[in-house]
């Protein structure tokens, strides 16, 4: 499958405006592994799951197919990126620890990147793939925000984007599953932030190629009308939505 790139376009912004994942998961995560040698952190973005990680693990490997992403990401000494699609990588075979996937697993061509977690997991290693969608903020934003991601950008949704609309109920996971307790991320913004968040997203991008700018300015100015005060600053919430499972 050839690598389909939502995300250059629009990296460094991507970057600013992805609210953080809470410290409480990581601490999770790292205890389902077998050891702490080794993480891997698919489809890592900004390395914003990859640097968390790297306060658990001794040493952890991050890859994208993005060299933009790449070049925005946060950087730590205990982190190693590489440019890489997530189906095929550099890793030795049974060295890692613990795979993540942080809201990105729906882009990948899953039967090879299972076939490669299970060629580079160590024995009693563990998958978790998460995801979150629309934030929980007040009730006529997040009323607006509905009707801007199932109306506005709908036409718009990349293949398989259903997935993050499902909360990755449905998507294809051959492992023996762990359920997880619930997990959120939770931060504080203004007008600007959540403006910033939406243009982040590739729907928006496709949008406003469609489109043109306009459209998507005519929209902010909508929302602007129902947060009321911009530089008002509202709690938004996302609750996280998990696949976790043993790799044998």
């Amino acid at each position: 499958m050839t690598f389909r790139d939502h995300f250059s376009k629009q990296a460094a912004s991507y970057a600013r405006h992805r609210p953080g994942y809470p410290a409480e998961l990581f601490d999770y995560l790292a205890g389902l592994a077998p050891a702490h040698n080794l993480a891997w952190d698919c489809g890592t973005g900004n390395g914003q799951a990859a640097v968390n990680l790297a306060e658990r693990f001794a040493r952890v490997v991050a890859t994208d197919a993005s060299s933009e992403q790449l070049a925005n990401a946060f950087p730590h000494e205990r982190v190693e990126y590489r440019n890489e699609r997530s189906e095929r990588t550099s890793l030795e075979a049974s060295t890692v620890d613990l795979v993540t996937v942080a809201t990105a697993v729906h882009w990948f061509d899953l039967d090879p990147f299972y076939a490669e977690v299970q060629r580079v997991t160590r024995p009693g290693g563990a998958l978790a793939v998460w995801a979150y969608h629309l934030p929980r903020i007040a009730p006529g934003v997040d009323e607006w925000l509905a009707h801007y991601f199932r109306h506005t950008v709908r036409p718009y949704w990349p293949d398989r984007f259903y997935h993050i609309d499902e909360g990755y109920r449905n998507l294809y996971f051959p492992f023996a599953e762990i359920d997880p307790p619930d997990f959120h991320m939770e931060t504080t913004w203004d007008l600007d932030c959540l403006i910033g968040f939406l243009f982040s997203w590739s729907l928006t991008q496709r949008f406003i190629e469609a489109k043109g700018s306009e459209p998507f300015e005519e929209q902010m100015t909508e929302l602007s009308e129902i947060w009321g005060d911009k530089d008002a600053r509202r709690q938004a919430i996302w609750p996280l939505h998990f696949r976790i499972g043993r790799v044998s």
